[in-house]
């Protein structure tokens, strides 16, 4: 079985972390050797830029930058040995991240943003990726109930996240043989039933 890459997306809060334990699962039971990562982050390198970028005021092409630094030593550290080994790779957030987050909440200029996903990852985009939607009025909520200390993007206010995730249903209608679309309004064994279903159908016939 060809190695496959899967990405799990959506705005802070919409509870997209707390189903990729199960898919890996899933992916697993039927004897796939799965890496699982994250972004930013995912390498020691990539661990020290995202406490950067989530903790640190800075420019906004400056922000974008240290997300596509910290995404190209992931590829080359991780993605692409595992994916040439043939394992699975499962990420939580790429690069429809930065263009939800960077393009559609930040406004980068969005020639800045297609120029740095050529430059970093000409040739590879995920095999299937989950955008879980949910009205930013509930993710606020759900953020709010955890009791963590949020980081400067959980900070952001309302008009923010309508905006990331305008982004992310713009990015999921211009590729939509790759995104799949999770409503996260659901209850978790609804989305979890879900995104087992997409799997299976996408990736294991």
């Amino acid at each position: 079985m060809k190695s496959r890459f899967i990405t799990f997306e959506g705005i802070d809060g919409a509870g997209k972390s707390s189903q990729i334990a199960a898919a890996v699962a899933l992916i697993e039971s039927r004897g796939v050797e799965v890496v699982q990562t994250r972004e930013p982050g995912g390498t020691p390198l990539g661990e020290k830029l995202r406490e950067i970028v989530l903790h640190e005021s800075m420019h906004l092409e400056t922000e974008a930058l240290l997300m596509f630094a910290a995404r190209r030593e992931h590829l080359a550290q991780r993605i692409e040995p595992a994916l040439a080994a043939g394992k699975w790779v499962v990420s939580d957030r790429f690069t429809d991240a930065t263009y939800a987050y960077q393009v559609g909440g930040r406004g980068l200029d969005e020639s800045r943003f297609a120029a740095l996903e050529q430059w970093v990852h000409p040739h590879l985009q995920p095999d299937l990726t989950l955008i879980f939607d949910l009205d930013p009025k509930v993710a606020a909520q759900r953020l709010a109930g955890t009791g963590n200390a949020p980081d400067r993007f959980e900070r952001e206010q309302a008009d923010f996240f309508a905006r990331v995730r305008n982004a992310y249903l713009r990015r999921a209608a211009a590729a939509a043989q790759r995104v799949k679309v999770v409503d996260a309004g659901n209850d978790p064994e609804t989305i979890r039933a879900e995104v087992a279903d997409i799997l299976l159908r996408n990736c294991f016939q």
